[in-house]
């Protein structure tokens, strides 16, 4: 098997979905607009300087999933598809994984973003394998949990490992924007580093990988 693993937030999309999730629920007045915000603005600074718990993050996500029922949340995240991601979808992540297809390679998105939140947006731009961080549902409601392990910075390379399990790569790829990655792609036989952030170029440049410009 030949692997495309594909990063969501900030290199398929031009945003992040799981930050812009909650700006959504602000601006639709679901949530605390204060408080709402200034949690999940401080979590996002958080990841951004590779210093964020993904089981806390998650969990502050989680809590609006417990209140609601699984049509409502779908009809939800329809109008969030429509008014902030799509919008927010880069052609050239498009053209990329067309271009793994073409080859017959086996795509994954992988991200530490919420399968929630994000497996809709993934197979919008068609791909059908994901490795995202759990919400955790029993008996068809959200707990507020994550469960199985965060797939974040070596969380992502061991829930990659769990997947991979009596599969046979032969050949792989993995296209990220952020140095919470650099684990996945050092173990990439490609990695490509796509509008990447500054720590992640500066490794890129000396690791002498290729970096992609796909902004829109």
């Amino acid at each position: 098997m030949k692997l495309a693993l594909f990063d969501l937030d900030h290199t398929l999309l031009n945003t992040d979905s799981d930050h812009s999730w909650g700006e959504f629920l602000v601006n639709e007045g679901l949530v605390d607009p204060v408080h709402h915000r200034a949690m999940n603005d401080k979590f996002y600074e958080d990841y951004k300087k590779g210093q964020l718990d993904p089981y806390a993050y998650n969990e502050f996500v989680f809590q609006f999933l417990t209140q609601h029922d699984h049509d409502y949340l779908t009809e939800l995240h329809q109008l969030f598809m429509q008014k902030v991601i799509r919008p927010q979808m880069r052609p050239e992540g498009f053209k990329a994984i067309q271009c793994h297809k073409d080859a017959g390679h086996e795509i994954v998105g992988i991200t530490a973003t919420s399968d929630f939140i994000t497996a809709p947006i993934f197979r919008e731009f068609g791909i059908t394998e994901i490795i995202a961080t759990n919400a955790e549902v029993v008996d068809g409601k959200y707990t507020g949990k994550v469960t199985n392990i965060a797939c974040y910075q070596q969380g992502k390379l061991t829930r990659l490992e769990q997947w991979l399990a009596g599969r046979d790569v032969t050949e792989s790829w993995a296209y990220s924007d952020s140095i919470n990655d650099r684990f996945l792609l050092e173990h990439a036989d490609h990695a490509i580093a796509v509008n990447p952030d500054d720590r992640l170029e500066a490794l890129a440049k000396e690791q002498g990988w290729e970096i992609q410009d796909w902004s829109i």
